[in-house]
């Protein structure tokens, strides 16, 4: 049997490191990928539909409930009920009420706070 020579044979062996440490460097560079996409969360992709976990406003930071406006009550004088948006802003009782009535009562209240806050100037 023939023996090679030392150069066919340093040939092929360096040709077999190459490969080997080309496939070695895409293994490591496939678990890196997968690490960083596991981590930011874009490793799994989801079917349509509701997303999992608590739901925020686009605004708030996480971990602070959303503050709830104060309660609005009818602008009618002597009435106590609450004021809905489906009745403009009105109770159900004087959801019937003209508008320009309605506009009368605001302005009135709006100058009753006028005249509390100038006092407590004062």
């Amino acid at each position: 049997m023939p023996r090679q020579s030392s150069t066919s044979i340093a040939a092929i062996v360096s040709q077999f490191v190459d490969q080997l440490s080309g496939a070695l460097e895409e293994e490591a560079l496939n678990r890196a990928r997968e690490a960083v996409l596991s981590a930011v969360g874009g490793g799994t992709r989801r079917g349509p539909g509701r997303p999992a976990g608590p739901q925020r406003g686009p605004g708030r930071p996480p971990g602070r409930p959303r503050k709830k406006p104060p309660i609005q009550y009818c602008p009618v004088p002597g009435c106590t009920n609450r004021a809905a948006p489906v009745f403009g802003m009105l109770c159900s009782e004087h959801k019937g009420l003209p508008k320009a009535k309605v506009k009368k009562y605001r302005a009135d209240r709006r100058a009753e706070r006028e005249k509390a806050k100038e006092k407590a100037k004062t």
